[in-house]
Order: C-alpha cells, then sequence, then structure tokens
C-alpha cells in the first residue's frame, strides 16, 4: 500500500540516517512534553503528599523522624526569645525542635547565617504546621511568578506549568520543607533583570546572602561582564542585611554562627549528611567510595573550571539565556555542599535555554541533552541510594557543555552547504 505524503516525510528520513530522531529531537515537541509532564506531576504530587505525611508521623519502628523546616522554626522561635546566639548550640536548638514538633526526632542542624533568622523569627510566631504550608506555599508562588516572566511568553500556561511542576526536586523541596523555592526565584529574577535592571538584579542576588555559598560564582559573573552597578546593589544589599541581623539580634548570634560554619564541613563530609542526597562533584566522588581529601581536590577543580566558564561567557558577552543559564549549572557544580532540593536552581537554567532555543533554534542533539538533564533528578538518586551510582552532578554539567556549544558552535558561520547548525523548534 502506498504511503501517504505525510508518512513518508515522517519514516524516510530515518531511514537514511537512524540518528536523525534522536539528533533532531523533533518529538519533543511542547505538547508532546507536556502531556508527559501532566503524568510526572500526579506522581510528584503523591510522593510530596506521601513525604510529609512520613516525615511528621512516627515510622514502622515507632521512632519519629523529621523534615528540615523544623530547623528553621525551632531557631526563629529561639531568636524570638531573645537567644538567637543559642541557634548555633545543638542542645539548646535541639530542644527547640522538640519544643516545635515533639521529642524524639533526629537533630536537624541549623547552618544558615543570621540574616535567615529574619525570615524565621516571623515564621516561628506561627504554629508549626501553619508555618511549614505557609512557606512552602509562598516561596513556590514566587517560584512560578518567576518561570512565568521567564517561559510564559513563549508557552501558553497549559504548557510550561505542568513542566516546571513535574521536575522531581520540586517534590523533595515540599517533602523536606527546604527554601530551594526562594533561591531559584530570586535566581531567576537576577537573571532576567541584569541586563535591563542591573539595580534590582543586584538587589535579588543580595538577598541570596542567607546561602552565601551560592553567591560563589556571583562576583565572577558581575565583574567579568562589566556589571558594575549590579555588583555594586548585590554588595549593599549583602552588608544591609547583615548589619539588620547584627542590630536586631547582636554579636554573638554572628559570632555562633562563624563557629558552626567554620565546623560544618566534618557534618557534611562525615556521611550525616547522605552522599546521595548531594548533588555536588564532592558529594558524588563520596558515595563512590573516594577520601575526603581527593573528594576536595575533584570539587577544588571543578569549582575552578565552573569559574572560567561563567568568567569567560560573560566576559565576551553571550547571549543571555546562555549567560544565564551557564551561572546557574555552573554555581550547582562549583560548591561542594549541594543537596538534591537544591536542583530546583538547574530547572531555571533548563527553562533559560529552552527559551532560547524556542527563539533562535536549537543545536543538533541540544533538545535531548535537555530532556535528559530534566529527568536524570527522577532516578539519579534511588540509584545513588541503591547502587552508589554517582549521577546527580550530570545534569548541571549537561546544561554547562550546552552552553559552551551554543556559545562556540552558534557564532560559527553557515556550513559550506549552506545549511544551518541551529534547528527551529517543532
Amino acid at each position: 500500500m502506498a504511503m501517504t505524503p505525510l508518512l513518508q516525510a515522517a519514516v524516510m528520513p530515518r531511514r537514511a540516517d537512524p540518528w536523525a530522531f534522536l539528533r533532531e529531537g523533533a518529538f519533543l515537541t511542547a505538547s508532546w512534553i507536556a502531556a508527559r509532564a501532566r503524568t510526572l506531576l500526579i506522581i510528584n504530587l503523591v510522593l510530596a503528599a506521601g513525604a510529609i505525611v512520613v516525615t511528621h508521623r512516627p515510622g514502622a519502628d515507632g521512632r519519629p523522624v523529621s523534615v528540615d523546616f523544623v530547623s528553621f522554626h525551632a531557631a526563629g522561635a529561639l531568636a524570638n526569645a531573645g537567644k538567637a546566639a543559642l541557634a548555633y548550640d545543638r542542645a539548646a536548638h535541639g530542644n527547640a525542635e522538640a519544643a516545635s514538633i515533639g521529642p524524639g526526632r533526629p537533630y536537624q542542624f541549623f547552618f544558615y547565617p543570621p540574616p535567615y533568622l529574619l525570615l524565621c523569627a516571623p515564621l516561628a510566631a506561627l504554629p508549626y504546621f501553619v508555618a511549614f504550608a505557609l512557606f512552602e506555599l509562598l516561596t513556590l508562588a514566587l517560584f512560578l511568578l518567576a518561570m512565568r516572566g521567564l517561559v510564559g511568553g513563549m508557552a501558553p500556561s497549559r504548557i510550561w506549568l505542568p513542566c516546571v511542576l513535574a521536575f522531581t526536586p520540586l517534590f523533595w523541596t515540599i517533602g523536606l520543607g527546604q527554601n530551594a523555592f526562594l533561591t531559584a526565584a530570586l535566581f531567576a529574577a537576577a537573571t532576567m533583570q541584569i541586563d535591563r535592571r542591573p539595580i534590582l538584579a543586584g538587589i535579588c542576588l543580595g538577598l541570596l546572602c542567607y546561602k552565601p555559598h551560592f553567591g560563589l560564582l556571583v562576583p565572577v559573573a558581575l565583574l567579568a561582564g562589566g556589571h558594575w552597578r549590579g555588583f555594586a546593589a548585590a554588595a549593599s544589599t549583602v552588608a544591609l542585611l547583615c548589619a539588620l541581623s547584627w542590630a536586631v539580634f547582636g554579636s554573638a548570634a554572628w559570632i555562633e554562627y562563624l563557629r558552626v560554619f567554620l565546623a560544618s564541613g566534618e557534618t557534611y563530609g562525615s556521611g550525616r549528611i547522605s552522599f546521595a542526597g548531594m548533588v555536588s562533584p564532592f558529594g558524588a566522588a563520596r558515595l563512590a567510595g573516594a577520601t575526603v581529601s581527593a573528594s576536595l581536590a575533584l570539587q577544588a577543580a571543578s569549582s575552578l573550571l565552573a569559574a572560567s566558564v561563567v568568567a569567560w561567557l560573560w566576559h565576551r558577552r553571550a547571549s543571555l539565556p546562555v549567560r544565564a543559564a551557564a551561572l546557574l549549572a555552573a554555581t550547582m557544580l562549583a560548591l561542594p555542599v549541594v543537596l538534591l532540593y537544591d536542583q530546583m536552581v538547574t530547572l531555571v537554567a533548563l527553562a533559560w535555554l529552552a527559551r532560547e532555543g524556542r527563539a533562535r533554534g536549537f543545536l543538533p542533539w541540544e533538545k535531548l541533552a535537555l530532556g535528559t538533564a530534566f529527568v536524570m533528578p527522577m532516578a539519579s538518586f534511588p540509584l545513588g541510594m541503591i547502587l552508589h551510582a554517582p549521577l546527580a552532578p550530570v545534569p548541571a554539567l549537561i546544561v554547562l557543555l550546552v552552553c559552551v556549544a551554543r556559545a562556540i558552535l552558534v557564532a560559527q558561520p553557515a556550513r559550506a552547504d549552506g545549511s544551518r547548525i541551529l534547528r527551529p523548534c517543532g
């Protein structure tokens, strides 16, 4: 039976080039992705609900488990009682955690600087579960608002919203009561505004000082790109928040914070925090059985390489999506302590590259690479737990490699046969 022209167009190119189907990623259309994302979204909602129930009720052995948010609530309660410095005292903070959600739960460390207490204190004025729900809902709303500004113009909400909500680290963030939505929202807002409103972008970056290590590559990017006003605004915001927290909580809180911060490496390097839950090169190396020294050496090399790529791309003024995605992905690779929920930042980087691909076309293999980076977090943690497979840093590495490829290949002239490297979006 003769094939229709449409069927011929679909089948014949694959016979001529069996790799074209994957190389061009023609099957990864917006509607196809959104349909699968809705299924993943349902799975994530079930997992998030299950995680909240499991972590707030006793396990099968009768021993209660816990989530990270109890650490925030307890630290805020101590700050409200005029004892902010005790948030960094394990015994006192542990007692406050027991007061927040009940005794017998595993201790959750508090390694955040005093500016974060400015947020924890008002939350601790509320009952624990109210504060938990309010914090996650408000920060999720901020994140979704930022993502709408980033990708809402290239696709309707019925397309981009399921894709964003289907990202597996989202359920980890909710289940653990973590602050990754806020971190990702600030990064998204800052990178969107850096060229047009550098002062606003700098303020957003400065607000990230509650997670100071996430600002490691920010000065590299801003200075290499000549964003002096953004740099000044970020530095001023950090200085203002530090001064405000000092005025509110006193010098003792800062002294105690510096003490526990300097000792925090022992906690993360010992395995007290599961290496399978880390998404840094350091965590991957430790998961694979490397020594602390070897893991730190690998991390140092990764940090230097990530910083070099960011400096190169921002100095040569690559397109904003490439610069932004590179900064976010490189940050994930440059830090020794990055946990699975922090991959919400990687989702922002993926959104930037999807936006660039929709606007200017995709490189060969790029769609498949980005799709792989999107779904990998779903498998990397269980594979890390069961098989000790060090896959967690791979999504950020994929994003950074795509950024480098776009910076190099997009600048090249057309091939000799007149064909384009970039492919229109399907």
